[in-house]
């Protein structure tokens, strides 16, 4: 069995991480609106991955016994500038949840919670992930500019992938 402690940190967390799911929900219905399909999908795809983290951490609450309090989840932006800024903002929410996760991992340590640290370590591993994904769309987003055509190869390249991922450049040897 866990703490309170942890047990709230959870909670905590899986709030964050469905209100991840929310937000990346509005962007991609801002950007089915802008006519960029394939933004929307991708960020569709997103928002379904967030939920399969909180309920990853749904599961590890009721594995260990702990208690499950889903708490109010806020309301996400509905409007954006471009979507340049969506994926910017899309990073910096990364970035946000990076924080947070590092937080619930230096409680597991604290607590000396060794089931909590080891499952958090998929976590830590899957934000690097993250962050470097929406900051690779975000730097290409302010490459792109107000180059349309870019824009729309883009959007061609992220709605042909599966699952959302995005296809990193092949390093030469």
């Amino acid at each position: 069995m866990m703490s309170k402690t942890m047990q709230d940190a959870f909670n905590e967390q899986m709030k964050q991480e469905f209100y991840s799911s929310y937000l990346y929900l509005s962007m991609s219905a801002y950007c089915d609106l802008a006519n960029l399909p394939g933004l929307a999908h991708w960020m569709r795809a997103q928002a379904r991955e967030e939920v399969n983290h909180a309920m990853k951490i749904f599961d590890h609450l009721l594995d260990r016994a702990g208690q499950v309090q889903l708490q109010p989840i806020g309301k996400p932006p509905s409007t954006f500038g471009s979507p340049r800024e969506v994926f910017e903002q899309a990073h910096r929410h990364e970035q946000e949840v990076t924080a947070s996760i590092n937080k619930v991992y230096g409680l597991a340590v604290d607590e000396r919670d060794f089931a909590s640290r080891v499952f958090l370590d998929w976590f830590v591993q899957e934000q690097v992930e993250e962050e470097k994904t929406s900051a690779l769309l975000a730097e290409q987003l302010r490459m792109i500019g107000e180059d349309r055509p870019g824009l729309l190869m883009l959007d061609r390249e992220l709605g042909q992938s599966r699952s959302g991922e995005v296809k990193q450049p092949v390093p030469e040897t």
